[in-house]
C-alpha cells in the first residue's frame, strides 16, 4: 500500500522557522513528483512547492518564494520543506502529495501551483500554526 507521511509541523511565533518532512518510501523513485500543499480552514488546498523525484528540478509558488525550499535526501525516501520567515497567513494543514504522470519537464515548466486533484496520492497532514 502506497503511503506517505508528513510529520514537522508545531506552532511557532511570526518569523519562525520549522522544517516539514514528507516520508515517500520507495514508491516515488523517477517518473513522478512529490508536492507540498496547504489546505487552510474553508478553503481549498494550494500548491507550495513540487520536486521531481528523480532530482534536479523543483518550483516554488510565487506566494512562498524566497522564504521556503524544497528538497529531497540522497535516498529520495524523503521530500522537506523548509520554511523560513513564517507568517501567521501561513498558518494551516500541509499534505505532501505525489503524482506519477508528472515528469522533470513538467516541474521545469512550472509557472503556477499545480492543481491538488492531478495527485493521486497524498499523506495524513501536519498542521502548523504560526502565531503573531
Amino acid at each position: 500500500q502506497v503511503k506517505l507521511m508528513e510529520s514537522g509541523g508545531g506552532s511557532v511565533q511570526d518569523g519562525g522557522s520549522l522544517r516539514l518532512s514528507c516520508a515517500t518510501g520507495d514508491y516515488f523513485v523517477d517518473n513522478s513528483c512529490v508536492g507540498w500543499f496547504r489546505q487552510r480552514p474553508g478553503q481549498e488546498r494550494e500548491g507550495v512547492a513540487v520536486i521531481y523525484a528523480g532530482g534536479g528540478v523543483s518550483y516554488v509558488a510565487d506566494s512562498v518564494k524566497g522564504r521556503f525550499a524544497i528538497s529531497q535526501n540522497t535516498a529520495k525516501s524523503a521530500v522537506y520543506l523548509q520554511m523560513n520567515s513564517l507568517k501567521p497567513e501561513d498558518t494551516a494543514m500541509y499534505y505532501c502529495g505525489a503524482d506519477v504522470t508528472c515528469t522533470r519537464g513538467t516541474v521545469a515548466s512550472m509557472r503556477s501551483p499545480p492543481p491538488a486533484d492531478e495527485y493521486r496520492y497524498w499523506g495524513q497532514g501536519t498542521l502548523v500554526t504560526v502565531s503573531s
